[in-house]
């Protein structure tokens, strides 16, 4: 997300809020404070590789959905609140992250993460606030969909070596009559 708000103007840093970012300069701060698995996508069907010869069974990834809080620092509070319509009004224009904007182990990955705006009541918000022990400030939410983490194992699949065909017609069970 940092790559897509690069051209705010002012510094965007992932940020665990255990301390007080600097308000020295203006800056927007980016916090991970929940993700859930996506449910919707948690029964897919394996997916089969071939690895030196030999198929492998590998289970699908596990899919996430990250929620960030974004919040302005420095200057006046005119000011943080314009910082943070540039974020909503960049967020709104760029809501598919991919290709170039994805760094770390998702670059050059055919991947789509989905950025959406959270709506949070006030109090959910400030709880969020309370639990990271900071008074509340002015944030905005969003949602990231889908992430997906690869599985880094997979079992070996035994190949079919022989198969039994039977022909005829099977005896009805006991107790069944035609």
């Amino acid at each position: 997300m940092t790559a897509a708000l690069a051209g705010l103007g002012v510094p965007v840093e992932l940020h665990d809020l255990a301390t007080k970012p600097s308000e020295q300069s203006p800056r927007v701060t980016l916090f991970l404070y929940d993700l859930v698995e996506e449910t919707a996508t948690r029964n897919r069907a394996p997916s089969t590789v071939i690895v030196g010869g030999v198929p492998r069974s590998r289970r699908a990834p596990l899919s996430l959905c990250l929620h960030y809080m974004v919040t302005a620092w420095g200057g006046s509070r005119d000011t943080e609140q314009r910082m943070l319509g540039a974020v909503m009004q960049r967020m709104y224009e760029d809501a598919i992250l991919d290709g170039p904007e994805l760094a770390g182990s998702l670059a050059g990955d055919t991947a789509q993460l989905r950025v959406s705006l959270a709506s949070m009541r006030i109090d959910d918000r400030a709880r969020v606030w309370w639990a990271i022990g900071r008074p509340y400030r002015l944030s905005v939410n969003y949602e990231v969909r889908v992430v997906d983490l690869d599985v880094t194992t997979s079992t070996q699949i035994r190949p079919v070596t022989e198969r039994v065909l039977a022909s005829g017609v099977s005896p009805l069970p006991p107790g069944v009559t035609p």
